[in-house]
């Protein structure tokens, strides 16, 4: 069953979105983290609602070495600094790699020698800018990614580089007295198929990490045949050859040996189009002639919806939302309120950490503070 919004103001749209779902009281603290890329806007306000910043990215040489590639980094890493002055115990962590520098991780990850240069690295940027933790987000051990290294051994060298890295950051930590709860982090961004957990036996890599952030997101796009939801929270009722969905892939996680515990859900704060899309199904799991460059949630919310072309659909089965302009043939996929608000529900029902998202700058505030109110 779907429910059609037309048009209105954004006041109108926002008060519909919100007050549907879940709307029992939230129980514990889970963390919300934000990767935030490129520049810097985050606010003082926005710095209370969150609990962990990584900052991307870092990027990893053919020599295996960590290394900032930006004069701007190291302003940027500073005004996230700041904000511990609004919120004390927001943690910052550098995150190393992405689609595009994750080239030569297999190069780090091969022998003993050059996983101790990468952690001696990493931890030495750490330390000069007084960060919190390291965020790992390799693309992807074992198989192709952009125009990535890869081999066969990664999967066991994916645990070995995640081990070095954890005792070289214990061994900082002891020597700058972070111990125990105030140990210095190591979380990843993890990819959320099949072939993911085929190749980095997760069973032993999770255990020197304290969060595991599932990248439960782009499902759909330019990739795939057909349009569909790119960050569904469930499996759709209506027939699709990509049956990808964020639950599914939590379910996989913990089957590969991950405690739920350490498991955040990622959310994109950005949307993914078609054009020239079939318009049965009001445009969803259709055959499309061109794929649009991503939408920002702030674009989406404070321009598109707005106009009265442009038809907002809400998929019950897959919790997820879609916009769809019949006069263009124009199918959005994305992320809003009402599909935040169940997945915060889904986050607290299984027991996950928190939710992740990229990326902040995509954001009007609407999002984060969606999950500020529902994950606190």
């Amino acid at each position: 069953m779907r429910a059609a919004f037309v048009g209105g103001t954004l006041f109108t749209l926002g008060l519909l979105l919100v007050g549907c779902g879940d709307t029992s009281e939230p129980s514990g603290d889970h963390v919300r983290i934000g990767y935030v890329f490129g520049s810097v806007d985050v606010s003082p306000e926005e710095a209370r609602q969150l609990t962990h910043v990584n900052y991307a990215f870092a990027n990893v040489t053919e020599a295996g070495r960590v290394v900032l590639e930006s004069e701007r980094d190291s302003v940027n890493l500073a005004q996230l600094r700041k904000l511990k002055s609004e919120n004390p115990n927001l943690k910052i962590l550098l995150s190393v790699g992405g689609w595009t520098w994750s080239d030569y991780f297999s190069n780090a990850a091969l022998t003993d020698p050059s996983r101790t240069q990468f952690a001696k690295s990493a931890v030495a940027l750490l330390r000069k800018h007084e960060l919190d933790g390291l965020d790992l987000d390799w693309e992807y051990p074992g198989q192709r990614g952009e125009d990535n290294v890869y081999r066969p051994e990664d999967d066991s060298n994916f645990t070995r580089l995640l081990q070095t890295v954890r005792r070289h950051l214990d061994r900082q930590g002891r020597e700058d007295g972070r111990t125990g709860d105030n140990r210095y982090l190591l979380t990843i961004a993890a990819g959320t198929n099949e072939d993911y957990l085929a190749n980095t036996n997760m069973a032993n890599a999770h255990r020197p990490l304290d969060f595991v952030n599932l990248m439960t997101y782009d499902f759909h796009g330019p990739w795939t045949p057909h349009t569909g939801h790119h960050a569904n929270l469930y499996p759709p009722a209506s027939p699709d050859t990509i049956w990808q969905s964020a639950a599914e892939a939590v379910t996989q996680f913990i089957q590969a040996g991950v405690p739920p515990e350490k498991l955040v859900l990622g959310v994109p704060f950005y949307g993914r189009g078609w054009t020239g899309v079939t318009p049965q199904n009001d445009g969803l799991y259709q055959p499309y002639e061109a794929s649009r460059a991503s939408y920002s949630y702030d674009t989406l919310a404070n321009h598109l919806a707005r106009q009265e072309t442009f038809v907002r659909q809400w998929d019950a089965a897959a919790q997820a939302p879609t916009l769809w302009n019949a006069d263009s043939s124009l199918l959005i996929t994305y992320e809003d309120p009402a599909s935040l608000r169940a997945k915060a529900h889904f986050v607290k029902s299984r027991g996950l950490a928190g939710v992740m998202y990229w990326e902040h700058n995509a954001d009007d505030g609407t999002l984060l503070r969606t999950l500020y109110d529902h994950l606190r």
